[in-house]
């Protein structure tokens, strides 16, 4: 994980081929993006939208490690420039990793804006 945030931070599609797999699956706010053509559309379409954007993640938990599949849970977080003001945001997110002959590999990223399950108040 450490590996994919450094190369998103340089928002360069291609500097993440070596960690997302041909049949990866991405579900953003924006909608599902499987494969890697539709991932580079969807990442690249959050690059023009914000501006000098900057990611983390934080209280990123392993649930599963074996030899062949990793998933993770974490908080993330995003901020930049948009049409010259301040954005930010952030949510929830679940990466699943596969191993494959070239090392580990995203297969499935899950990101869930925050507060986007709201219960009632009692």
């Amino acid at each position: 994980m450490k590996f994919y945030l450094a190369r998103l931070a340089l928002h360069d599609f291609d500097a993440l081929l070596p960690v997302i797999a041909e049949d990866a699956v991405f579900w953003f706010s924006d909608g599902d993006h499987r494969g890697i053509e539709a991932a580079r559309r969807a990442f690249e379409a959050a690059w023009k939208a914000v501006e000098n954007e900057v990611y983390t993640l934080e209280n990123l938990y392993w649930l599963a490690i074996g030899d062949s599949a990793a998933s993770c849970i974490y908080n993330f977080h995003w901020k930049g420039m948009a049409a010259g003001e301040p954005v930010w945001g952030g949510g929830r997110g679940t990466t699943v990793l596969r191993r494959d002959a070239e090392g580990w590999k995203i297969v499935h990223e899950h990101l869930s804006p925050a507060n986007a399950f709201k219960t009632a108040e009692a």
